[in-house]
């Protein structure tokens, strides 16, 4: 194999994979499971976890949670709706699952974000609120592997 055969290889699967992340950005909300994301570029789910974590530091399955707490993070802001409610509206099939990775990324329960969120000062422009409360993952919470 030459040189440039390996770097346009390179650069296809990279492509692939920002395939996959845009995916999941866009669809965050749908049933996704890496199997079918690895169906949708013609790679096996094991070789896509590989691929995917070795260019972005995280599973795919990390990330499409990662995802969906951002999101349910700024539903729980708004106040409209219950934890439950966000849950589902997020994606998610479990409320216990999705409490559990909320508390692991965030630091606290959804149901304490929320109560916090209500009591917070108005007047945060959307863009910077959305900068400062994005989910990290929690240092001291162990890390679940779903691969």
């Amino acid at each position: 194999m030459t040189m440039g055969s390996s770097s346009s290889q390179r650069l296809a699967d990279l492509a692939r994979l920002r395939r996959v992340r845009d995916r999941i950005d866009r669809e965050y909300a749908q049933p996704l499971d890496v199997e079918e994301l690895a169906r949708g570029v013609h790679l096996s789910a094991g070789h896509l976890s590989r691929q995917f974590r070795a260019a972005y530091g995280e599973s795919p399955y990390a990330y499409l949670m990662t995802r969906r707490i951002e999101r349910a993070m700024a539903l729980l802001r708004r106040g409209e709706l219950s934890v439950t409610e966000v849950c589902f509206a997020v994606g998610s099939s479990s409320l216990g699952t999705f409490s559990t990775r909320f508390t692991e990324l965030v630091g606290m329960p959804p149901s304490s974000y929320r109560r916090e969120a209500a009591q917070a000062p108005d007047g945060v422009p959307p863009c910077v609120e959305k900068q400062v409360t994005r989910p990290i993952r929690n240092q001291e919470a162990p890390v679940l592997r779903h691969d």
